[in-house]
């Protein structure tokens, strides 16, 4: 069997909980000790920094622009960011699509800078992808996810761009998968345990764990151990 599947992949470290520390930190300095709601979270995942900016500031009636908010957002996120972890399975999975040759793409809706918060300690790992995309600062980018902009463009971006239809794309957020599934690409989601069913059933697949991932049902490589 050819393996030749391009792969997107998003959500690799864990920084959710970071995301929600930093909404709370922010809404405390105006509302008071707020707990950001689940209804809330699942419209902030995967968005691009200024529209979560919007988002929060609307739903909790914040007297701050969105670039005041982000700015904010920044300084904490500065001390969380570094020590975020990776997703459990992450590593085995590209490490593994790496030694077969699989090409593979990181597509993050974080900014540029953001994003090298989050990898300070995993630099050599992420330099295994061919490529990087990120929503918040990529010049070619107008819209955020739910859109299927970041999907396309990542894809286009390979040296032979492949089929929408050819990308498997991983994924944590509801916008996520909306996005994917709009750019015409199937997409495994590992979702937040607190995840309706109705979100999750409309990913291609839904995973409690990367770990349960089995690359052989995409017609990829089998994991050798």
């Amino acid at each position: 069997m050819k393996f030749w599947t391009p792969i997107l992949i998003f959500a690799l470290s864990d920084t959710e909980v970071i995301y929600t520390r930093t909404i709370e930190t922010i809404l405390e300095r105006y509302i008071g000790p707020t707990e950001l709601s689940w209804e809330v979270k699942k419209k902030q995942m995967g968005k691009i920094a200024p529209d979560l900016a919007e988002l929060i500031i609307e739903e909790y009636n914040l007297p701050l622009k969105p670039r005041e908010y982000t700015a904010q957002a920044r300084i904490i996120q500065e001390n969380l960011f570094p020590h975020c972890e990776m997703m459990p399975g992450a590593e085995r999975l590209i490490r593994h699509l790496k030694a077969n040759n699989i090409p593979i793409a990181l597509a993050t809706s974080s900014a540029a800078e953001t994003f090298r918060m989050k990898s300070t300690y995993h630099r050599d790992f992420f330099k295994l992808f061919d490529h990087h995309i990120y929503g918040s600062s990529d010049p070619e980018l107008k819209r955020g996810k739910p859109h299927p902009d970041i999907f396309l463009t990542c894809a286009s971006r390979f040296p032979d761009p492949p089929a929408p239809e050819k990308c498997l794309v991983f994924e944590d957020a509801p916008n996520g998968v909306k996005a994917a599934l709009s750019a015409g690409m199937q997409v495994v989601m590992v979702p937040d345990p607190r995840m309706d069913e109705e979100s999750r059933s409309e990913a291609t697949l839904s995973l409690d764990s990367l770990l349960e991932f089995r690359p052989e049902l995409f017609g990829l490589p089998p994991f050798d151990d």
